[in-house]
């Protein structure tokens, strides 16, 4: 449980300042010039244990996570705690501007860690401008200590939104198929973590094969395919209960389910007597309603967020393109034009792009269009990127990667839109098929 703490409101806040302009390029897209930000590590009135965590240690290892965060984000460049001295609790409301100015730091975080009292902690942020000596961002949170990283991604997700005029990303949650043993007999287990792969955890044990994992729009649930024997079969996963509950079940191979906006319905593709189409079904079951009858393989990718229309693939103009429709199956149209091969078309929750795996001479490649198919662009540039997921802020795509070879391993990364700020999620096993959820409340 994370909660607003009332710990901050001693000092009234100052009135709040006009939302900064986002650094852009022409274009459009958020530029390179990555603002310097010191982050000490967050400072303790006094040192206490709770739960085995100590006030002083967490201090510095929150102060890590959001200098973390901030950097794979590809607007900051963070001076973590590892590089900067350490500050007093004083410091905290009054931050020695001059200091971080020598540093070159153009702001500054500051923080506190104390013992709740109620067997959790109190976790303070703020964010100053160095140059004004003005306060730009102040947070504050009850936490458990379990919840400790999450306090980390809120206060960066502040700091970020404040200062880059977007929405927050940080504190949301990725889930994946984890993948183990040799290529020819791969176990596929269900897994999630945070979106900077912290807090790591299976679902599935391994038995049956488990692919196509989404969350649900509200964080509750997670949706998937299971593969076991000669079943088939959609099941929804309850994060809380750890209950499952069947959605449809067949002997036809099924894949791709995907919420609609509200979490009602659950789009799916199906293969019947040789011909792959598109259905849809109510998150509590019942009869499958089929939306495309064309010739060919008809995939299923993704509802628009203003769940009217649904992206999809299809091959029925001789090889895989994207197209769109009306949820209703009315009005389907091609919207990819390019050469080679598109795939795995899944809709921006802004509504502004469409992400894509391209495929074209031997590479998978990632890339971005708009609704009408327009703007085309690729953002990777590696032998096998695929399954593109957006960030809940519509700047950040995820994906995975395989390697070449017989023994190609596969693994998580993330690219921003400008296809420059890309890196690699840590995981337990190779990953593969990720899908990233909204923002946690």
């Amino acid at each position: 449980m994370l909660t607003t703490a009332s710990a901050l409101a001693q000092t009234p806040p100052p009135a709040d300042p006009a939302p900064a302009t986002p650094r852009e390029t022409i274009e459009g897209e958020l530029s390179q010039d990555r603002t310097v930000i010191a982050i000490p590590a967050l400072a303790t009135p006094q040192v206490a244990t709770v739960a085995g965590l100590r006030t002083d240690s967490l201090g510095r290892q929150i102060a890590e996570v959001i200098a973390a965060d901030l950097e794979r984000s590809g607007l900051y460049a963070p001076l973590g705690p590892g590089s900067v001295r350490a500050i007093t609790m004083g410091e905290v409301r009054a931050p020695r501007f001059a200091d971080w100015q020598a540093r070159n730091a153009e702001n500054v975080v500051h923080g506190f860690v104390q013992a709740s009292g109620t067997g959790g902690f109190v976790v303070g942020c703020y964010l100053y401008d160095t140059q004004l000596g003005s306060e730009l961002v102040r947070q504050g949170f009850e936490i458990q200590p379990a919840d400790w990283r999450r306090a980390a991604h809120k206060c960066a997700d502040a700091i970020y939104s404040r200062l880059s005029g977007e929405a927050p990303f940080f504190d949301s949650r990725v889930a994946y198929i984890a993948e183990s043993g040799p290529k020819g007999n791969r176990i596929k287990r269900l897994a999630i973590m945070d979106s900077d792969g912290g807090n790591h955890r299976f679902i599935t044990n391994g038995q049956a094969l488990a692919i196509s994992p989404r969350f649900s729009p509200d964080y509750k649930k997670i949706v998937y395919v299971s593969y076991l024997n000669d079943r088939v079969r959609v099941f929804i996963y309850d994060i809380a209960s750890g209950s499952q509950k069947l959605v449809t079940e067949s002997g036809n191979a099924t894949f791709a389910p995907r919420w609609s906006p509200d979490g009602r319905q659950i789009l799916f593709s199906m293969a019947v007597g040789g011909n792959t189409d598109i259905y849809r079904v109510s998150a509590d079951g019942g009869t499958p309603v089929r939306l495309t009858n064309a010739p060919g393989i008809d995939v299923g990718g993704s509802f628009s967020p203003d769940g009217r229309k649904i992206v999809f693939e299809s091959d029925r103009s001789g090889s895989q393109q994207i197209y769109t429709m009306n949820i209703d199956g009315s009005d389907q149209r091609r919207i990819s034009f390019g050469g080679g091969r598109y795939a795995t078309p899944e809709w921006s929750p802004r509504g502004d792009l469409i992400a894509f795996t391209r495929i074209g001479g031997g590479e998978f490649r990632v890339g971005v269009m708009t609704p009408s198919g327009g703007g085309v662009r690729l953002l990777t540039n590696s032998w096998q990127d695929e399954a593109p997921t957006w960030s809940p802020n519509g700047r950040v795509i995820q994906f995975f990667r395989t390697s070449p070879g017989r023994d190609g391993k596969s693994s998580l990364w993330q690219v921003d839109l400008t296809g420059v700020n890309l890196r690699r999620l840590p995981t337990p096993q190779d990953g593969s098929d990720p899908s990233w959820g909204p923002v946690l409340p």
